[in-house]
């Protein structure tokens, strides 16, 4: 089977192990069925913007061309870094979009990807969110009403925990086990006090030991060693599929961040 279209990140189910998708030229993939099978992927020396579809010679921010770059709201850096947030200053590149997307209820939660994380995302984002992280485990910890105030909380549990993960022991899968509830526990009291009074406020605690969610990924066999491939130095990818988690294919030989890779044209084959 040889299937031909422009890449898209991964979608993901519910389920145990996580189910993953792609859909390339229109034509839907089950990739959980190609686990432990011969995967290869062929770069075709094309790519067009994720927003656009305008042909661009290199990508932005994972799939869009220079001026949806430098344009859309989406690509701002107040989405990487939400306490950065400039829309009550009345500067926001597209309104209407952060209206439908920033000005909603959003959720401040902790993951465990390669050790623990603070995080924020839509609410509508769950557990979708935990899944792209390649989260084994999950809880969320407080909802509040937009996506700023979510930052700003973010940016203060991070005095106290990291937000970043380790993509290489993440992909290894070399995590230990944690109680997400006791963690929350011992550190919104640190937290709380250091919040002005319109966070406090806004921040609904929907933590509880029950909310904590253990996530599986369908896979063979994880890595001991991870060689990223990139398609830009190397057009062809081949190898037997071992693994799915994040936005990872990890084969036998290597591993590919297929999200990285947004609007490239390929050609996939299984067998």
């Amino acid at each position: 089977m040889r299937i031909q279209g422009n890449l898209h990140k991964m979608h993901t189910e519910a389920g145990s192990p996580v189910r993953y998708g792609l859909e390339l030229g229109g034509q839907p993939l089950a990739l959980n069925d190609w686990l432990g099978k011969n995967v290869r992927i062929e770069y075709l020396q094309q790519i067009e913007c994720i927003h656009c579809g305008r042909l661009t010679k290199k990508s932005f921010n994972q799939g869009y061309c220079y001026p949806c770059f430098r344009s859309l709201a989406q690509c701002d850096q107040c989405i990487m870094s939400p306490e950065k947030c400039h829309f009550h200053l009345g500067t926001c590149r597209e309104p209407d979009w952060a209206m439908e997307h920033c000005m909603r209820p959003h959720i401040v939660y902790l993951s465990n990807t390669s050790g623990v994380k603070v995080g924020i995302t839509r609410e509508t984002q769950l557990p979708h969110r935990w899944f792209d992280q390649g989260a084994i485990q999950a809880m969320p910890l407080l909802r509040v009403s937009k996506r700023y105030h979510a930052g700003l909380i973010e940016h203060a549990f991070r005095k106290h925990i990291s937000d970043r993960t380790n993509w290489r022991n993440m992909l290894k899968n070399e995590v230990d086990q944690v109680d997400l509830f006791a963690l929350f526990e011992a550190l919104w009291p640190q937290v709380e006090p250091e919040l002005e009074l319109e966070l406090r406020d806004d921040a609904e605690i929907i933590a509880e030991p029950e909310s904590a969610l253990a996530i599986e990924y369908p896979a063979l066999a994880y890595p001991s060693k991870v060689t990223s491939f990139n398609l830009d130095k190397q057009a062809v990818v081949e190898g037997r599929l071992e693994a799915i988690k994040g936005q990872y294919l990890l084969l036998d030989n290597g591993v590919i961040n297929i999200r990285k890779y947004g609007g490239y044209l390929v050609s996939m084959e299984c067998g």
